[in-house]
């Protein structure tokens, strides 16, 4: 390709190599009976989605502007994630939703009834902070101490709170799966008994698949034995 007869300021996209990675996670995701999920953080190029929907079900959001993209432009409700949430933004995001995870009981406690008065059902979560992760900087790292991103064991009751469905952690940041299992050991010791309790759990992102030497078999096995336990 001639790129000099590209006009300029633009964004190009290789449709063949972002192909040829949609296969890789499909690949990942039928092979452990999961779902993975966009991330706009990392990804939003609205161009391609009708694309990205051929292999992926959803996308996340961490905002009611990522929230309406997932709608208007994916077609398909999103997975919130925030750290706040606005009253006057509630309403408008819960119309483009399809889960709901909070980051405090408090803030599920405050907004949980509005949810159940939603047009359509929106299952809820709660965030977790394992209390572990390989990321080096700790201004990186959701798990460091004193993060503000997750719940700690300490806060947890003996059993969830009706209405909570589900628990997320995010907290790789361009890992392997070796890195996942590390955390999904330190998961299970603290919050073995509550992911008896919920429907689902999301593990977040931070992978490179697509990095040279990145072991998807072990990923596959690591995350259908994970399902097999709490299924």
């Amino acid at each position: 390709m001639d790129y000099s007869k590209i006009p300029s300021p633009t964004f190009v996209l290789n449709e063949k190599l972002l192909r040829e990675n949609l296969e890789l996670i499909n690949e990942v995701q039928k092979g452990a009976d999961i779902e993975i999920i966009l991330a706009f953080k990392g990804f939003a190029m609205w161009s391609t989605f009708p694309l990205i929907r051929r292999y992926l079900s959803g996308a996340t959001a961490s905002s009611l502007n990522e929230a309406r993209l997932c709608f208007k432009e994916m077609k398909t409700r999103a997975h919130v994630y925030s750290p706040i949430y606005f009253e006057k933004e509630f309403s408008e995001l819960m119309s483009y939703s399809s889960h709901i995870v909070f980051n405090s009981f408090q803030q599920f406690n405050k907004f949980y009834a509005e949810t159940q008065k939603a047009a359509h059902p929106i299952s809820c979560g709660i965030r977790v902070n394992p209390e572990y992760s390989d990321v080096e900087t700790d201004l990186y790292n959701p798990s460091a101490p004193g993060s503000r991103l997750g719940i700690g064991i300490e806060e947890f009751p003996d059993e969830l709170p009706k209405g909570i469905e589900g628990i997320h952690f995010h907290v790789l940041c361009e890992s392997d799966s070796f890195s996942l299992e590390k955390v999904l050991e330190k998961l299970e010791a603290k919050f073995g008994d509550y992911l008896h309790q919920v429907k689902w759990v999301n593990m977040g992102g931070g992978h490179l698949m697509t990095r040279k030497g990145y072991d998807h078999q072990h990923l596959i096995k690591l995350l259908k034995n994970f399902k097999e336990k709490y299924n």
